[in-house]
This record gives C-alpha cells, sequence and structure tokens, in this order.
C-alpha cells in the first residue's frame, strides 16, 4: 500500500473555509480500489489560518505566479494572505516526503489545491493553487479530484 497526499475536505474533514467538508466518494472508492493510504492535508490549517476563515482568492496570478513572487491572494476582507498561502503549501510539501508520498489529489478550484481552475477576483479562470504549484515544483504528481488517474497509476 502506498501513501497518497488528499485534501483533508475530500476524505470528509470540515476544513473548507467556511467550516464544511467536500466529502467525494469517488475519491474514497478510488483510494480504496487502489489500495492507497490517504495522508489528508489542509494547507490553510497548516498555514494557521482558522477553520471557519475568510473567503480567499486570486488577486493577481496564480499559484505558479506566486511562486515565483508575481501572484497575490487576498481574502473577502481585503487582506494580502500570500505569504500565508505560500507557508501553508510549504508545510504541505514537508507532509508529502515525511510520508513518502509521490502523489496528490487535491479539491480542484481551490486556491491552495486548484489543479486547472481557480478564482481570480471571485471569477473562475484557468490556473492552479499555490500547493499544486510546489507540489508539482517538487516533482509530486497532483490529480484534482474531478480528473483522477487511471486505476493502478
Amino acid at each position: 500500500m502506498r501513501p497518497i497526499l488528499v485534501s483533508s475536505c475530500l476524505l470528509g474533514l470540515k476544513t473548507r473555509y467556511d467550516g464544511t467538508d467536500n466529502r467525494c466518494q469517488n475519491v474514497i472508492d478510488y483510494l480504496r480500489d487502489n489500495k492507497l493510504i490517504p495522508v489528508p492535508v489542509c494547507p490553510e490549517q497548516l498555514a494557521g489560518l482558522p477553520t471557519p476563515r475568510p473567503k480567499c482568492w486570486f488577486s493577481r496570478g496564480d499559484g505558479d505566479a506566486v511562486r515565483v513572487s508575481k501572484g497575490q491572494l487576498t481574502d473577502e476582507q481585503g487582506q494580502n494572505v500570500t505569504k500565508e498561502f505560500l507557508h501553508g503549501a510549504q508545510e504541505t510539501l514537508k507532509v508529502a516526503q515525511l510520508s513518502g508520498c509521490t502523489q496528490a489529489i487535491l479539491q480542484q478550484r481551490s486556491p491552495s489545491c486548484g489543479t486547472e481552475k481557480i478564482y481570480r477576483n471571485e471569477a473562475l479562470v484557468t490556473g492552479i493553487g499555490v500547493t499544486t504549484a510546489i507540489l508539482r515544483e517538487n516533482g509530486i504528481i497532483v490529480f484534482g479530484h474531478d480528473n483522477l488517474p487511471d486505476k493502478n497509476n
């Protein structure tokens, strides 16, 4: 059995910004069917942000832009939270490395975990989250919860 990093909200943990979860039975079934051990993570919580917390989105760029100091995240109160999201991504990378994860399944559209789509100024656009950018930069294969790899990959 191999470990795989998984957004904790997908496993039914109430870690979303609004204190709810995004439990995804397809992800749970995929983990079981492929004999994978989920390593739950919430980058925002690892950054020290509370749950619930203000909703956040990119005001400039996406996760790749943040990674090279050209992007910015803002919460709904107008506070710059870029530093916190970058810290959470780096802590998530540490968890992946400590647990031997080479792959991750993350929540699509999240400012941390988005793998194809993110919110910029409250509009859904093409882009990736900060954690996805940091994990991929470090050789971890990242899938969105809605785009799981073929069985046994």
